[in-house]
């Protein structure tokens, strides 16, 4: 049975005289040090001499040289996956290390001495902050990947209540399930979404659908955002209730049509390439070679026409649309 912990399963007690260090000050990094911090922590920051640091110290942080955060009890290390072997850090044996995400440790990528644990959470970095202050919380995915002390469990729960990652519920996952998940929406269920995009959009234009009038609808409009919303706090069926009778019976009428597909093997194939760990290699020699292939493809998918494009379309629809 999946375990879920509370507010009330951690103690802030636990990290009581504690150092706690927050390595990078980025998106994850400046929300989760501004919350410790809020939360009664001894919160400092190790970042590299960037405008990181002047955010840092601006918001009233002792901020130090990345290596420092190696003398510290805590240390939370948010920065991206690809960059953490890069660090060098080489915390004490009695230290707990959290990251916000398994890739590193998953795939041995990562293997500091001491406790190792994670705290994701499911939730955009800004967000963490932003939930923190509105007193809501969110939901993150939280385990122990090792208990040298027979304190990780403790610590690792301590840090995810200081941060709000236990007001409404945090799910436990190893790493592996963790960066599985993960990358597996981005990789395996993100890729199927764009194709059944694309070939909606040009089933559309083929029956003589003006483009502008397809991205409102499934865009702009808000409608699908909204929808999606709905299904978060109120469930998919209670939802269902708020479409017209003519939409729920051709939703639920031509449900099956497409089963016929072989969705399936293709998404065992891609997942396969994840947890054997040949992406994490892959994607290793891209950030060896410079991100040229990364380039390239954001140029051809999202590049300057694109961008165009988007840009000019919401000055004629939706809220930034000029009056005419």
């Amino acid at each position: 049975m999946t375990t879920i912990y509370y507010e009330s399963d951690a103690d802030l007690a636990d990290l009581a005289g504690e150092r706690v260090a927050v390595v990078g000050y980025g998106n994850q990094g400046r929300s989760w040090a501004l919350n410790l911090r809020d939360s009664g922590l001894d919160v400092e920051v190790c970042v590299r001499a960037d405008a990181s640091r002047e955010q840092a110290r601006a918001d009233g942080f002792v901020a130090h040289e990345v290596d420092e955060a190696n003398a510290a009890d805590v240390l939370c290390v948010l920065v991206p996956d690809d960059v953490i072997p890069s660090l060098g850090l080489t915390p004490r044996a009695d230290a707990c290390t959290i990251v916000a995400s398994g890739y590193t440790l998953a795939f041995d990528r990562f293997v500091p001495d001491g406790d190792v644990g994670m705290v994701a959470p499911r939730m955009l970095g800004p967000e963490v902050r932003r939930c923190y202050e509105e007193g809501a919380g969110f939901i993150a995915a939280v385990g122990v990947h090792r208990d040298a002390t027979g304190r990780a469990k403790n610590r690792v729960l301590a840090v995810a209540s200081a941060i709000g990652g236990l007001r409404e519920g945090a799910i436990e996952l190893s790493a592996t399930q963790e960066a599985v998940l993960d990358l597996a929406v981005e990789q395996v269920l993100s890729p199927a979404l764009a194709a059944v995009n694309n070939a909606f959009v040009s089933t559309m234009i083929d029956h003589g659908i003006p483009l502008e009038a397809i991205i409102v609808e499934l865009v702009l409009s808000g409608e699908v955002e909204r929808t999606y919303r709905l299904l978060r706090e109120v469930g998919y069926a209670v939802q269902s209730e708020f479409h017209s009778p003519t939409s729920q019976y051709g939703q639920l009428t031509r449900r099956g049509r497409y089963d016929h597909l072989d969705f399936r093997s293709t998404m065992e194939e891609l997942t396969g390439d994840i947890e054997s760990g040949r992406f994490a290699t892959e994607w290793d020699a891209e950030r060896d070679g410079g991100y040229a292939t990364l380039a390239r493809l954001k140029d051809q998918h999202a590049g300057p026409m694109v961008r165009a494009f988007e840009a000019d379309l919401r000055t004629k629809l939706g809220p930034g649309a000029r009056s005419a």
